[in-house]
Order: structure tokens, then C-alpha cells, then sequence
């Protein structure tokens, strides 16, 4: 595991990536925040692009609780079942949106606990929700992030937990907000799993990466 960088090193690191990139916008589509949240819980174990394909048509016809509850879960299973899980995200899908509906007058909470207490939805999946639709500050931590965060120092822990400790611990306040997004693009399209391409990375300098590619 790396070590931990310091605080002006990981400030350099996002003063890079905010020059390269402003406003990082997270790539699943969405109409309203109650589409966000499914669009979320459908990602896990999926690609964005996947999740995509598959609502694209769903999130015309079934945009609210209620309209998703009147599509049906064998309904819901004809948009998505190109993704990985889809009975259980379809019967997750189904549940969250009837106590949306029952609970919640139809609208999406804004707190975490709120969030999490749905079915399908853990903590990533509220803290992408509280992030890209209420602008808070939350880290969503994923498989790019805690890779990218270990790889390079920027946040090291030995699990997604101690992981997004740490980014909030030592990435400068005003970074937070778009943290989670510039962490996942950079390891989506630069610091890749298998192949990470160090040699055109902008944070090659500054990045703790032993065994870093030419």
C-alpha cells in the first residue's frame, strides 16, 4: 500500500485535474433525482454505458415512483434485463418505489440514512445521489477510486470505508465537491486497472505508483 500524500501534493493534484477538467459530470443519465437513484442502484456490478442503453427508453415512460410502480416489475424487467442482476435490481426498483410513494409522498429524501434505509441503495449509491443532485460534498467510493486513491497516495485505506475517510481527511475543502468524479474519470480513462497509462498521465510527478508504465 502507498503511503499518504501530503497536503500540497494532493492540492497540486487537484489543481491539475480541475484545470484539465472544470466541472466533471458523473456519465449516468437522469431526467429528475428519483431517476438518478435508479439509474445508481442499476449500476452496481454494470457499466454506465449499459445502464444507459437500458433506460433510456425506461425513464421515458416510468420517471416517478408511482409511474415505475404502474410499469410493474415484469414491466421493469423488459427494459433492463441486459444488465448484470436484473430480477433482483428489478424487484429492488419495485420495493423503493412503493415506500417512496408510501413514505415519502413520492419525492426523494436528501438525507443519507433516509437514502440508505431504500432497497438496492447502500452507502455509494446515497452519497453519488447527495453529490450529483444536492451538490453535498459526500464521496462515492467505487473500484476506480479506491484503486486511484491507493495507486497514488492521494487516499490510501485498506477498504472503501477507510478510503473515503481519507479523501475527506486530505483532500483541500474546496476540492470536495468534485473529488469523487475527477477520481473515477481519471481511473475510468488513464489509471486503469490492468494497463494504467502512466505516460501521458497529468499526475505522473506527483503520484506515488511504483511500477508505473512508460
Amino acid at each position: 500500500m502507498a503511503k499518504q500524500l501530503d497536503y500540497h501534493t494532493i492540492r497540486q493534484i487537484f489543481e491539475r485535474f480541475e484545470a484539465a477538467e472544470a466541472e466533471p459530470k458523473g456519465e449516468l443519465n437522469h431526467v429528475n433525482v428519483y431517476t438518478l437513484v435508479v439509474a445508481v442502484a442499476l449500476s452496481a456490478q454494470a457499466t454506465d454505458a449499459g445502464v444507459n442503453k437500458a433506460t433510456e427508453k425506461l425513464f421515458q415512460i416510468a420517471d416517478t415512483p408511482q409511474k415505475m410502480l404502474d410499469l410493474g416489475e415484469e414491466g421493469l424487467i423488459e427494459h433492463i434485463k441486459t444488465i448484470g442482476l436484473y430480477r433482483n435490481k428489478a424487484k429492488n426498483v419495485i420495493k423503493l418505489s412503493k415506500i417512496l410513494v408510501d413514505d415519502y409522498g413520492g419525492v426523494v429524501p436528501n438525507s443519507r440514512a433516509a437514502l440508505q434505509s431504500l432497497p438496492g441503495v447502500g452507502r455509494k449509491t446515497a452519497n453519488v445521489v447527495l453529490n450529483m443532485w444536492w451538490h453535498f460534498p459526500a464521496q462515492a467510493v467505487d473500484t476506480h477510486i479506491f484503486r486511484v486513491g491507493n495507486r497514488s497516495g492521494i487516499a490510501v485505506g485498506k477498504d472503501v470505508d477507510a478510503v473515503e475517510r481519507a479523501i475527506e481527511d486530505h483532500i483541500p475543502a474546496d476540492f470536495q465537491l468534485h473529488a469523487h468524479h475527477w477520481l473515477i474519470l481519471h481511473g475510468r480513462y488513464h489509471c486503469k486497472a490492468r494497463k494504467p497509462q502512466c505516460g501521458t498521465c497529468l499526475i505522473r510527478d506527483l503520484c506515488l505508483f511504483e511500477e508505473k508504465e512508460l
